[in-house]
């Protein structure tokens, strides 16, 4: 299916007023640019708009054992924490598997700690091509096993773990839920814009006809982001597509925060009914105007800031009970 031709006018104002920004500025598209090159101008993006670094009580690096060697994690500790055992947010960032880190969500994991009010552990699994699915994934995996395993020494919770995601990390975020169901019990699921279908019946969906145009995330782009990713693999796996997962029972309630102007808009409308259809709780979230990555702009898009503050008060509750 070809894309739309892209129409401002669809967009909320500042989304429009940055985009053209953007587009004057003669940066190349990241589809155009080497992987190196791609990697640190995707890194630049949070740390132009992401806005200032929120200071918090403490941030300490940690290491997870993984199937393939050490994990990088980050544990976020805001200032009006109380006293622990703590309840903790599993945070993953997003990239299309290929891009991202613990730097370049840095602020995000801050933003969500401080609106929370509870600690982040944020996740670095490992990217494409590199390590071609399912890599990543099982990353995700052993890092949550650990941080269960291992929760009371560092003062959190193993009985008030939920976990996060934005994009191919909520795709992730998703996948855990289901694969550790009955094993951890995770208590809840946010996840900003999931990418949750990447087997080709995704294609029919109407977002990735009507906003495949409209950058950031093209369909071009995606296409890019996740070839490398699913090379040789099956892309009807539940690892890739969560959607496809015929038994959603018994997971965690969610958050799902999509933007309109998103050609990954309908992958989390689409989960969020499929979810609802096995009878688990679901607040969702429709953003007007915005794009893929938002919430990661969130020094130039207040609904970047009311996002997070939305899913941090979620959280909370959740969390803090």
């Amino acid at each position: 299916m070809q894309a739309a031709p892209f129409n401002p006018l669809r967009l909320a104002p500042d989304v429009r007023e940055l985009l053209t920004a953007i587009a004057a500025s003669g940066e190349p598209p990241l589809e155009s640019l080497p992987l190196a090159q791609r990697r640190l101008a995707y890194k630049q993006i949070g740390a132009r708009l992401g806005g200032e670094s929120m200071p918090l009580r403490e941030v300490r690096e940690l290491q997870a054992q993984g199937p393939a060697g050490p994990i990088p994690l980050r544990l976020y500790l805001p200032d009006q924490i109380g006293a622990g055992p703590h309840g903790v947010i599993v945070y993953l960032h997003g990239g299309g598997w290929t891009l991202g880190d613990l730097d370049s969500h840095d602020k995000i994991c801050r933003r969500l700690a401080r609106a929370a009010g509870c600690a982040v552990v944020g996740v670095g699994y490992r990217l494409a091509p590199e390590h071609p699915a399912p890599a990543g994934p099982e990353d995700v995996l052993a890092a949550i096993r650990w941080l269960a395993n291992h929760a009371q020494a560092l003062g959190l919770d193993p009985a008030r773990i939920a976990v996060a995601g934005d994009s191919a990390g909520a795709s992730m975020a998703a996948v855990a839920t289901r694969r550790l169901r009955g094993e951890v019990p995770l208590c809840a699921q946010v996840l900003f814009y999931p990418s949750t279908d990447l087997s080709p019946a995704a294609a029919d969906f109407p977002s990735r006809y009507e906003n495949g145009a409209i950058p950031p995330l093209t369909l071009e782009l995606m296409h890019v982001l996740s070839s490398p990713f699913t090379d040789g693999f099956d892309t009807h796996d539940t690892r890739l597509s969560p959607l496809r997962e015929p038994d959603l029972h018994d997971l965690p309630p969610a958050l799902i925060i999509t933007a309109e102007c998103d050609v990954l808009r309908d992958d989390g409308r689409l989960y969020c009914e499929a979810l609802r259809a096995a009878g688990v709780q679901v607040n969702y979230i429709e953003v007007p105007g915005m794009v893929h990555g938002f919430v990661e702009m969130a020094g130039v898009l207040p609904a970047a800031v009311e996002a997070i503050e939305e899913a941090g008060a979620y959280l909370n509750q959740v969390l803090t009970r």
